[in-house]
């Protein structure tokens, strides 16, 4: 019997429509990664999911050679250093430009996302706080954006997609969604030229683009769990 290479034993545990799930699927494309990809319920979690992850018992989770690995960002640096003979470099090799590179994901993670899923999960003005947040945050990756493109970069400091491209381009389908239900403009392209236009590059990367969740299918979930927000806090 042949033996199975490193790529051969490298399982992805999770579902389409998860932007997180969405963001370590992107980076095994970018590295030429062969994985098998198990589908797991949002809604009815299976036993592997909860022994793989028992402390959060969420997706994305990557098991390598028997390996458990957990946490988007985390499985996302696991996979460039696990595979740091495979072009490109997910993670900057320049400690400078490593440390601003995990900044700004760290932002779109600490920051930038329980903003935009406070303008999905709240009403009223909560949700409009949540809204100029959300705005706010936007307008700071628009900045860090336009600091790259006069350094001559396409993307968060370089001319590839990187580490901070992922974090925030995982969630991009999720974000249009969510301003769909919501009714809200979060990505102005008067106001963030800069974000709006890496955008456009992110999406039409032919990998990229294959791997991008079913907008439809998205805007199912989101409007999902907007409905069921909604009808708990009639409820209340």
């Amino acid at each position: 019997m042949e033996a199975c290479t490193e790529d051969e034993r490298v399982k992805l545990l999770g579902w389409l429509r998860s932007p997180y799930v969405t963001r370590v699927r992107i980076a095994l494309a970018l590295k030429g990664i062969q994985y098998q990809f198990i589908e797991d319920d949002a809604e009815n979690k299976s036993q592997l999911l909860l022994r793989s992850n028992p402390v959060h018992k969420k997706v994305p989770v990557l098991i390598h050679n028997g390996k458990i690995v957990c946490e988007s960002m985390i499985i996302v640096q696991y996979i460039d250093e696990t595979w740091d003979t495979k072009a490109p470099n997910l993670v900057p090799k320049d400690p400078y430009d490593r440390a601003i590179a995990r900044f700004w994901a760290a932002f779109v993670d600490d920051k930038l996302a329980p903003s935009i899923w406070g303008v999905l999960m709240a009403q009223g003005e909560k949700q409009q706080k949540a809204v100029e947040e959300s705005l706010a945050n936007f307008l700071l990756l628009d900045d860090a954006l336009r600091a790259s493109s006069c350094s001559g970069n396409a993307y968060f400091g370089g001319v590839e997609i990187g580490f901070a491209d992922i974090a925030l381009g995982g969630l991009l389908v999720t974000i249009k969604a969510i301003q769909k239900v919501t009714n809200t403009v979060l990505m102005d392209p008067q106001k963030m030229p800069h974000l709006c236009a890496w955008i456009d590059r992110f999406s039409e990367i032919d990998l990229v683009k294959g791997i991008l969740p079913d907008p439809v299918k998205v805007l199912e979930r989101v409007s999902y769990l907007r409905a069921k927000f909604t009808s708990a806090m009639a409820g209340n």
